[in-house]
């Protein structure tokens, strides 16, 4: 068992400003060579559960005036919350990772990597290359990969890019080292003061505007500690069912269009009540929509901002996923096979890490709350987590082989079907096994927060 001296843990719980010495409260249970890699991405995983289980052992003493729980997090555990997208089942079946045309590709000087999992990210890949959708993928992956091989990467990457398009060329490791966690306090306003609870978070009104992995992981683990979590999508950007099965536990979702007026006035009312605003808009979206003005109106709110490439440099208003962040970060080489063709952490470490790094800097701001009445603006971005795992997190001894999940999975039903899923990996004395209830049909929930269903109109919850 490894005690809080793991110079990761400190390293993280000093970038979210924790007390220091409730680091040594932290301990891991071994369970051998679990997220194997080149680099330390088993150290990066653990310390990530691990200063986001303090943070809410912190938070739930200072809301109940009682000593911070133990905080003893299991290496298993968390290999397995790691990569739960491909422990996730649905009535059976296994979801599909990664679509055919997403993956490394040869280029004429090198590789590149491409993301078209979304439906609009494949057809601009297609536009930009100038290659007709016939609709068979398996055949376009042939035509991508002849085309592809024709030109350089940094062509393919600006050109792809100017489409609307995901990809990025392969890149050594390079560059200046990004921080892990920005934070500031915002105004004084008059936030409700936690009362005394059993959970964190209970209580604490959560809005929801992010997709895929690093955001609704962070959420669903506000949502396991307590808080009344309100995912809200644009509807004109669907969301695959596969993906919100497993992040979108214990959680409800709607769908407003932020650019109509009507529904930025429900978006309004909402707001005037949440504690915690999660956003996962590049930088400069808020600003198109008007949201920043939205925001301001609220100084004692935590609004929790994540995006891919960090919030300065050429690249920060770039759309980006974990797999090209590792792919353009330097990882992909480092983790290269024998015969050089790139490789991938394993586990979309990057996505998971951050997650949990955000729920903690949110669970943080929160205890500050509660003795300062100041909310807080917090900054996080896959890049900073990817400089963290490549300059900030050293290796740590391995105890044993290998290790079995079944113990850390469960079954739960649900609207999609019989889910099987990952259990939640944070730990401290007394934290829940698992969530309050399976995920709700996305979308199909009304823009209310929890008992207050029967007061305004909208859609029927399908939970």
């Amino acid at each position: 068992m490894t005690h809080g001296d793991d110079a990761a843990t400190v390293h993280a719980w000093a970038a979210l400003e924790g007390p220091v010495e409730l680091a040594e409260g932290v301990s891991y249970e071994g369970a051998g060579d679990v997220l194997p890699a080149r680099l330390p991405v088993r150290e990066l995983a653990r310390a990530s559960v691990g200063v986001c289980s303090l943070a809410a052992a912190e938070l739930l003493a200072r809301r109940n005036a009682v000593p911070v729980p133990a905080v003893r997090v299991w290496e298993a555990e968390v290999a397995t919350a790691f990569v739960s997208e491909r422990h996730l089942r649905i009535d059976g079946r296994a979801p599909v990772a990664f679509a055919p045309l997403s993956g490394f590709w040869r280029a004429a000087d090198g590789w590149v990597r491409t993301h078209a999992n979304y439906p609009h990210h494949r057809s601009r890949l297609l536009d930009a290359l100038g290659i007709g959708d016939t609709g068979d993928d398996r055949a376009l992956a042939g035509v991508l990969a002849d085309e592809l091989a024709l030109r350089p990467a940094r062509w393919i990457q600006e050109t792809v890019y100017e489409a609307g398009g995901l990809a990025v060329a392969v890149a050594p490791p390079g560059g200046a080292a990004r921080p892990l966690v920005e934070t500031r306090p915002a105004g004084e306003g008059r936030p409700r003061v936690l009362a005394p609870a059993p959970l964190p978070a209970a209580g604490v009104r959560v809005l929801d505007l992010t997709r895929v992995i690093a955001g609704p992981v962070a959420t669903r683990t506000l949502a396991l500690l307590g808080a009344d979590v309100l995912r809200v999508d644009c509807p004109r950007l669907s969301e695959g069912a596969d993906a919100h099965a497993d992040t979108g536990m214990g959680k409800r979702s709607t769908r407003l269009d932020l650019s109509d007026g009507g529904d930025r006035r429900v978006f309004a009312d909402l707001l005037d009540s949440a504690d915690v605003v999660v956003l996962g808009y590049r930088p400069g979206a808020l600003e198109a929509l008007g949201l920043d003005a939205l925001l301001a109106r609220r100084p004692g709110l935590i609004v929790a901002r994540l995006c891919a490439w960090g919030w300065s440099g050429p690249w920060a208003a770039r759309r980006g996923f974990d797999s090209l962040v590792q792919a353009a970060s330097g990882i992909a080489v480092i983790e290269a096979g024998a015969d050089g063709r790139p490789g991938a952490l394993p586990a979309q470490a990057l996505d998971h890490g951050t997650g949990y790094l955000l729920a903690a800097a949110v669970l943080r701001a929160l205890s500050d709350r509660q003795l300062t009445g100041r909310g807080r603006r917090l900054r996080l971005s896959l890049a900073g987590t990817a400089s963290w795992l490549l300059h900030g997190v050293r290796p740590a001894p391995v105890e044993g082989g290998g290790y079995d999940p079944g113990p850390w999975l469960a079954e739960t039903a649900s609207p999609y079907g019989p889910l099987r899923h990952a259990l939640p990996p944070i730990r401290y004395e007394g934290a829940p096994r698992t969530w309050s209830g399976p995920p709700t049909l996305w979308g199909t929930d009304p823009p209310v927060w929890r008992g207050e269903a029967g007061e305004r109109g909208g859609a029927t919850s399908s939970g």
